[in-house]
């Protein structure tokens, strides 16, 4: 096959495949559902730290997550899985639209989290604790 063909096709191709996908809403970032798939996601990665409650963010794609023992952790949304992370000894710096979050993790050292202003308050206050 000559190259003046092939090139088109493989473009054509690749940009069919990618239409396709964002068509049947495969690209859309992932989002927490509810309080219950913030738990569960905390629970797969620290069964041995059980969480009381959840408190998800204002675009769904974190969560505070509060335990007994008065420690708060984070669940946040990254590609198409989620991440979770105790929040003891993290720094906090409120921002415009939210939080930003530097953890001591070189894994995951900062995070953003979009929060509305009646949820600011509740977020600041279980940070504190």
């Amino acid at each position: 096959m000559p190259l003046s063909v092939l090139i088109p096709v493989v473009v054509i191709g690749i940009a069919g495949i990618a239409v396709i996908l964002h068509l049947l809403g495969l690209t859309a970032p992932r989002r927490l559902a509810d309080r219950a798939e913030a738990l569960a996601a905390w629970a797969r990665e620290f069964p041995e730290l059980p969480a009381t409650d959840a408190q998800l963010s204002a675009d769904q794609r974190a969560a505070l997550i509060l335990m007994d023992t008065g420690d708060a952790g984070l669940v946040w949304c990254f590609g198409a899985d989620t991440v979770a992370r105790p929040l003891a000894g993290s720094n906090l710096r409120e921002t415009e639209t939210g939080f930003d979050i530097r953890l001591h993790d070189v894994g995951a050292p900062r995070v953003t989290v979009t929060l509305t202003p009646e949820d600011r308050p509740r977020w600041k206050e279980a940070l504190r604790a």
